[in-house]
């Protein structure tokens, strides 16, 4: 491994509990020879004091912007407004590459002032899949608020728990009605989780995957109760749900929980709503006759920020300690470099 410093920054936003790497792997870091310095956090789910106990360097939130050009900053969502000018490597879900809402003048942001990102989305193997995701609790938490709302028990504002009281929330209760549900992209691990979500809440979900996207049948779809949608398209495919399907006078969906959120981008296979909800609101009625409710939320895993965090963590730990010469880290670049041509930056 080369030399590498590694700054874990703050995360900007409040509801943001999560870390991408724990201090137990912070352990592993440091004694790799990886100098690391970690900012203090109020809302991280693990306290400053326990990197500074394996040998990080505590610095003050926000004061990457100030770090050393060499420093590599580390985040998991979105970058505050400022500064204008970029000038770091920032790892972090750059939500840059899909024509996203403000992708543009993220990527301006570097291009003045000279930064790189390295996207984590886009952290991938020889293959192409993901070396470091959040996508099985991203499933677990979209089908969980989804049970929880269709049985009338979801409460809101959310706030962080662990797993096992989740699961007590999730067990069937006496006068809980049966109802029909429907994983779209079973397969992967964002429909794992959510599979397992509802095994928790005692339904068999249907599994949908690739094969049945391609033949939509969608008055099939539309006959479920509930629908969690766990499909993030990389090319153009017709939509799962459309606007006018909102409205048709059969439909039985009464519950839609998208855990992908690519809200705003041309390849959002849900275009029936124009902004997530929030932890202070998870649910958005999209109509009230039939009634349908819609649950969009774009951190789920933060709902369970220390087992997310811990599995996060340790897949990409690995590839920090390959941080100078690992080839994934490479595709990132060229990526970005890509991508920044084509826009002119």
């Amino acid at each position: 491994m080369t030399e590498l410093h590694l700054w874990l920054r703050h995360e900007a936003r409040t509801t943001e509990r999560r870390t991408p790497v724990v201090p137990d792997d912070a352990r592993r870091l440091v004694g790799a020879g990886v100098e690391l310095t970690v900012e203090d956090s109020p809302q991280r789910v693990f306290p400053a004091r326990e990197y500074e106990a394996v040998g990080a360097r505590i610095a003050s939130p926000g004061s990457w912007v100030s770090a050393p050009r060499d420093a590599v900053v580390l985040g998991l969502k979105e970058l505050p407004d400022e500064p204008d000018r970029l000038t770091h490597r920032h790892i972090l879900f750059g939500h840059a590459y899909k024509q996203q809402p403000g992708a543009a003048a993220l990527l301006r942001r570097f291009a003045a002032g000279g930064g790189t990102l390295l996207d984590l989305e886009y952290l991938v193997d020889d293959d192409g899949r993901r070396l470091a995701a959040f996508g099985f609790w991203a499933g677990y938490l979209g089908a969980a608020l989804a049970v929880l709302q269709h049985r009338g028990r979801l409460v809101a504002p959310l706030v962080p728990t662990a797993k096992d009281e989740l699961d007590e929330t999730l067990r069937p209760a006496p006068g809980d009605g049966d109802f029909t549900a429907l994983v779209v992209g079973a397969l992967g691990r964002s429909g794992r989780g959510a599979q397992a979500a509802f095994a928790a809440a005692g339904v068999d979900p249907t599994g949908w995957d690739l094969a049945e996207t391609l033949d939509l049948d969608r008055a099939a779809l539309l006959a479920h109760d509930v629908m969690v949608n766990c499909v993030l398209a990389t090319s153009p495919v017709p939509p799962f749900v459309r606007e006018e399907d909102l409205d048709d006078p059969v439909r039985r969906l009464r519950t839609l929980s998208d855990v992908t959120c690519d809200v705003g981008s041309p390849l959002n296979v849900l275009p029936v709503y124009d902004r997530t909800t929030e932890w202070t609101d998870p649910v958005r009625r999209l109509r009230k006759e039939p009634p349908l409710d819609l649950i969009a939320i774009d951190n789920l895993p933060s709902l369970l920020p220390r087992e997310s965090s811990v599995d996060f963590s340790a897949a990409l730990t690995p590839q920090l300690l390959d941080f100078g010469s690992g080839a994934p880290w490479a595709r990132c670049l060229e990526l970005f470099h890509r991508v920044s041509r084509e826009l002119g930056l």
